[in-house]
């Protein structure tokens, strides 16, 4: 059983996209999406610094439209299943058809924009906490006031709040546990986010979603979510709700998944498999070279080009 996975922000490197614009159809469908994102994709993923692309205006749509891009290059498998994580959502949504691709470039242009005017507001940011039991690290977080916006499973949980709570955690982290500070703009997924729902809805609104045609899981639960107007309005709440990685990776572990594909930019959710899900084969799409192994995956495993 396949599943695609599609990465969320922090992903992005640059020049992630130069290898895979040396093939000509993948250039004009990236300059479509610029069209669409009313940015210039190509040059942001091609030779725009570390510090531009962290911008959540420009990350969010970079990402979901590298994803969009890969799929393409891959031959739009039919998976058995699709999951994203945060705004990788977005692009799962396009991978199982509840969105064209256009309709997901233009709600993730406005919910970029959306959650970067709601960082403004306050200083905030997010604090990946890796190691630690588990009841010690959500003691720590509720000391300093804080909330697991990420919990990504493989003993990894993302703190988000104000720069003094998280300075705060810093200074006194839970026992056995690691604190990094994460290079995002924001403490995405929290109630800081609750001025960009708003936004974001008013956009989904113009949208006509399909139901699912593969089996999509909603990182608010890892329910499996089987019609489009639900899975529109999940999409919609998640912006200021927590990101439960862990429930959906063990809906794939329930559902019998065998083998994941990445997305551009593929690692960071591969690299959390190897912990969350045992046993399932993984190939991540950094580069067209990936493309052979992915293929090779895909027809070992069920899905279908």
């Amino acid at each position: 059983m396949l599943a695609v996975l599609c990465p969320g922000q922090g992903a992005q490197t640059p020049g992630m996209l130069a290898p895979w614009l040396e093939l000509a159809h993948l250039r004009e469908l990236l300059e479509h999406y610029s069209d669409v994102t009313e940015l210039d994709l190509v040059t942001l993923g091609t030779t725009a610094d570390a510090e531009t692309i962290r911008d959540t205006r420009v990350a969010q749509p970079l990402l979901v439209a590298a994803s969009l891009l890969s799929h393409h290059a891959l031959g739009r498998p039919r998976a058995d299943l699709a999951a994203g994580h945060s705004v990788g959502e977005l692009a799962a949504a396009a991978v199982a058809g509840v969105l064209t691709d256009d309709a997901a470039l233009v709600l993730v242009r406005e919910r970029g924009r959306a959650m970067a005017d709601a960082a403004a507001a306050v200083p905030t940011g997010m604090t990946a906490v890796v190691g630690g039991r588990p009841d010690e690290v959500e003691a720590a977080l509720a000391r300093h006031g804080l909330t697991a916006a990420n919990v990504n499973g493989g003993g990894q949980v993302v703190a988000a709040g104000t720069a003094d709570q998280l300075a705060a955690l810093a200074a006194d982290p839970p026992p056995r546990a690691r604190v990094i500070p994460l290079q995002v703009a924001g403490a995405f997924h929290t109630e800081h986010m609750a001025p960009a729902v708003a936004a974001v809805r008013a956009t989904a609104a113009g949208l006509t979603p399909a139901d699912p045609a593969t089996t999509l899981l909603s990182n608010a639960d890892g329910a499996v979510v089987s019609s489009g107007a639900d899975a529109l309005e999940r999409l919609v709440t998640q912006v200021a709700s927590p990101v439960r990685w862990d429930l959906c990776c063990e809906q794939m572990l329930a559902s019998g998944v065998t083998a994941a594909v990445e997305l551009c930019p593929g690692g960071v959710l591969t690299g959390l498999a190897r912990r969350t899900l045992p046993g399932v084969e993984t190939v991540a799409l950094k580069s067209p070279d990936d493309l052979p192994a992915a293929r090779e995956l895909i027809d070992s495993h069920g899905g279908s080009r």
